[in-house]
């Protein structure tokens, strides 16, 4: 526990909050917070963990774990297909990250009425087919080699605009939900019209 105060008080400066805003945030009071960084208090598994979420961090980093080493190659052969909504999808990114990446396969008239908002931001490439990619009110129709780079706040859509489907490569970087609950709804099929 004696590395755990300064690392607060540094992952607080890091955030760039102050005593107060981050004691609020946590809601502790600055002195509570104040004894916590400066190792005269020792804090509970709540705190560390309204602490971690505050700092944007785990409680194993708040108290100076080490993680495993994390392979960072994925071979073509070990990665299985998941379902979701009609979409086909794979995981090609490492687990635990701050961004997920997978190879998804959107076929004709799967979700493509399903509108998505959430934090993070996402970014697509076309593979093969076309897509048609709304953002808001505008309606954007995609190629291979073509990407599209978003706020994911911005309400969108994702429909395959060919008779085959597309295929494409995606990347997002929020972290709170699983990728096939985040990225493609819920696991509720859905039927085309």
């Amino acid at each position: 526990m004696a590395t755990v105060a300064p690392r607060l008080r540094d992952l607080r400066r890091r955030s760039g909050l102050t005593l107060e805003t981050a004691a609020r945030r946590v809601g502790l009071s600055p002195a509570h917070l104040s004894r916590l960084e400066t190792g005269r208090r020792q804090p509970s598994l709540p705190m560390l963990l309204a602490l971690a979420r505050t700092y944007g961090t785990t409680v194993s980093d708040l108290l100076g774990e080490t993680a495993p080493e994390r392979d960072p190659i994925l071979r073509a052969g070990r990665t299985e297909p998941s379902e979701a909504g009609g979409w086909t999808y794979w995981t090609v990114g490492g687990a635990g990250r701050a961004m997920q990446a997978l190879r998804v396969h959107v076929p004709q008239r799967a979700q493509g009425e399903l509108v998505r908002v959430h934090p993070g931001e996402e970014w697509l490439y076309v593979l093969t087919g076309r897509l048609r990619l709304t953002l808001g009110e505008a309606v954007h129709v995609l190629g291979p080699g073509d990407a599209a780079h978003f706020d994911s706040l911005t309400p969108h859509r994702i429909a395959a605009a060919s008779r085959g489907g597309t295929e494409l490569l995606f990347v997002h970087t929020l972290l709170q939900s699983g990728a096939a609950e985040l990225c493609l709804g819920d696991r509720t099929p859905r039927r085309g019209p």
